[in-house]
């Protein structure tokens, strides 16, 4: 096995036909995925500084194609191939062929390993169809061309990372893929009989959940704790948007549903009167994305509750999903 080693690529031929490149990301395993995922990411970090992507059509799914172009230097180059396999966020498989060599196709499969700590290790391996194949492509510049665009791909991850809303004040943003399909996903947050299912963090019930699903309507929920101490809540569904998005207003509320400061149960008096939640839904095929933005949360102690508080209650719906399907 030979192998060779820049500072941040590691590089391996485990067989005559395979390449097998590896490297490790400062950004979590969702967002090294995302970055792959759409022309949007890629324009920003794939090929060598100087390449634009000029062209890049893209059917992120199984079975779908892409081509990709790329022009720097007065010279063009153009790649296309077929996707494979998609299991996010951990592997995608496709086909590669440089349209300079048609008929000259490689098998490439890139894995994700989560290896916690917002770091991720990422496995490109590529299966070529001869040794001269393999070799003439570790002959054409692989390795500078692979070190440079993953340079850019760490760049891109940490705007990303900067950009993203969970980085900025005032928004709590939380992203979950769940093991379930987009309408089951959306009934379980829109149907007030599965909301109860899971509503609240860990320990708390939910007694009452009433929704007027419509945009202009209001809702009104009621959080129970171990100890029997209600927090209502309420607000008014601004946008819906079926199976792909809703956006509602937040406040403390008490059993009449009627707006009151976060004081009336014991919190802090600044705390915001009224916040604004959207949550998003992303058809994966047997998998839904969700992510929950809450905006006007304070980035202190009561935005660290909540987050915890969001997420234990997404922990119960993952466990609700799993059992009604």
């Amino acid at each position: 096995m030979a192998t060779a080693k820049s500072p941040t690529l590691t590089i391996t031929l485990p067989s005559d036909r395979e390449i097998v490149m590896t490297r490790v990301f400062d950004a979590p395993r969702e967002l090294v995925f995302q970055a792959h995922s759409s022309c949007e990411h890629l324009a920003n970090w794939f090929g060598p500084r100087r390449y634009t992507l000029a062209v890049c059509d893209m059917d992120f799914r199984p079975g779908g194609k892409y081509r990709f172009v790329h022009s720097g230097d007065g010279q063009e180059h153009g790649f296309r191939g077929e996707f494979r396999e998609i299991v996010e966020p951990e592997r995608i498989v496709w086909t590669f062929e440089y349209e300079g060599m048609p008929g000259h196709i490689s098998v490439d499969t890139l894995t994700l390993e989560d290896l916690g700590g917002g770091r991720t290790m990422l496995t490109a391996r590529s299966l070529f169809d001869s040794v001269e194949d393999r070799d003439g492509m570790l002959q054409s510049g692989m390795e500078e061309g692979a070190t440079e665009s993953w340079d850019r791909l760490a760049e891109h991850l940490q705007a990303m990372n900067s950009a993203s809303p969970s980085a900025q004040s005032g928004a709590l943003v939380i992203e979950r893929i769940f093991d379930a399909p987009r309408e089951l996903v959306w009934k379980a947050w829109t149907d007030p009989e599965h909301v109860k299912l899971w509503w609240g963090p860990k320990g708390f019930t939910a007694p009452v959940v009433q929704a007027d699903f419509r945009v202009g309507g209001a809702y009104l929920y009621c959080m129970r704790s171990s100890e029997g101490q209600d927090y209502w809540s309420t607000g008014v569904y601004r946008d819906i948007v079926p199976q792909e998005r809703f956006v509602a207003t937040d406040s403390f509320a008490d059993e009449h549903g009627n707006v009151v400061p976060a004081s009336h149960y014991g919190m802090p008096a600044d705390f915001p009167l009224e916040m604004l939640v959207t949550v998003t839904f992303e058809d994966l095929g047997d998998k839904t994305r969700m992510i929950l933005r809450h905006e006007g949360m304070p980035a202190d102690e009561m935005g660290e509750m909540a987050s915890q508080g969001w997420n234990e209650s997404l922990d119960k719906l993952a466990e609700v999903l799993a059992n009604i399907q």
